[in-house]
């Protein structure tokens, strides 16, 4: 296919001062400091932007001033649920600041997540936002070693090296136990993924462990099943413990993923949520609250989370100094709907 204007010939900044009747360095000013420039020049230059199909080359921008106008956001997964709400959230908060995002996955490889990040910062990237505190130090010292901002997401700890933005997941995984010992459930069954390099994971299944001690539970090892967040691995696990001689009075998953699929297992096999069985989740992910009966659950706020990383993140790299607060815990909340029951 032949286009009619090559590369070579795309209208620049010199077009865009010409027709704005204004100076180079004014129209220059205005994309780079549009604050400094008087609105109806700025309004002026902007028109005459758009009727040229000027694009700003950010790139030569950033070999002048380091620059780009880019930041980068790594998730262990954007195959489901878990992180939509923050990838949404943290690149509509980026457009505010004329900015814009690369994302990528690392499938819960922290390995992979070195490469990631070495690609990112080949890239120039302003700023980075990782996702827990369980990085590989390759991947920090690369960070460090440029003096790249980074932020970490999703989850909160005091006294943490690097700024984060999240939820008490230790509190959270503790609310939802709480929850069930309240409504007389002793017999409890944990499904949780492998918590060795995840440190969402590993606060919550503390969280319930710690209280359910508290209530002077043990929780025996046929009870601590490990599930991938997987909804078809989490049906096939669940149908077979709920089908079993011994079925616990209530599961605890270690997400709503997890849950969804501990819900089909039991609509298959015929096992009635919640007069059978209790189900709750931690999470609160889309189509939660429209299951049959509703996921009892914790609402992380995702949003939320995503909005103030992309603020904070953005302030980092204009200012070279840390953000205020360091350390910003989000609020969770119970949401209890249908699918638990009192004994």
């Amino acid at each position: 296919m032949r286009y009619s204007r090559s590369r070579k010939g795309a209208p620049g900044i010199v077009e865009v001062a010409a027709r704005a009747g204004v100076s180079i360095a004014t129209v220059s000013r205005t994309f780079s400091q549009p604050d400094k420039v008087r609105a109806p020049t700025r309004v002026r230059i902007e028109q005459a932007a758009d009727e040229l199909g000027y694009i700003r080359n950010r790139a030569a921008g950033a070999l002048h001033n380091r620059f780009s106008g880019t930041l980068g956001l790594v998730v262990p997964t954007i195959d489901n649920a878990i992180f939509a709400e923050l990838i949404e959230a943290f690149s509509s908060r980026l457009r505010d600041f004329d900015r814009t995002m690369l994302i990528a996955a690392h499938g819960y490889d922290l390995d992979l997540e070195v490469a990631i990040v070495r690609s990112l910062l080949e890239r120039r990237i302003d700023g980075i936002a990782l996702v827990g505190f369980d990085h590989a130090a390759v991947s920090m010292n690369m960070l460090q070693q440029r003096d790249v901002p980074v932020i970490s997401v999703w989850n909160f700890r005091n006294g943490t090296d690097i700024p984060c933005v999240g939820a008490d997941n230790v509190a959270a995984a503790r609310t939802v136990a709480r929850h069930l010992l309240d409504l007389g459930h002793r017999d409890i069954a944990l499904l949780f993924p492998d918590v060795a390099s995840n440190d969402r994971a590993r606060d919550r299944m503390n969280g319930v462990m710690e209280e359910l001690r508290r209530a002077g539970i043990s929780t025996p090892p046929d009870r601590l099943i490990s599930c991938p967040y997987d909804i078809g691995e989490a049906k096939r696990l669940v149908r077979e413990l709920v089908s079993s001689s011994r079925r616990p009075t209530a599961i605890v998953c270690g997400n709503d993923i997890i849950a969804h699929g501990a819900c089909y297992a039991c609509y298959a096999e015929g096992v009635r949520i919640p007069d059978d069985i209790s189900i709750v989740g931690i999470g609160d992910f889309r189509g939660s609250a429209h299951l049959e009966p509703g996921l009892t659950t914790i609402r992380m706020p995702a949003r939320r989370i995503g909005n103030i990383a992309a603020g904070s993140l953005v302030q980092m790299s204009d200012t070279g100094m840390p953000p205020e607060p360091f350390n910003q815990k989000v609020e969770i909340e119970l949401k209890d709907r249908g699918s638990t029951i009192a004994l």
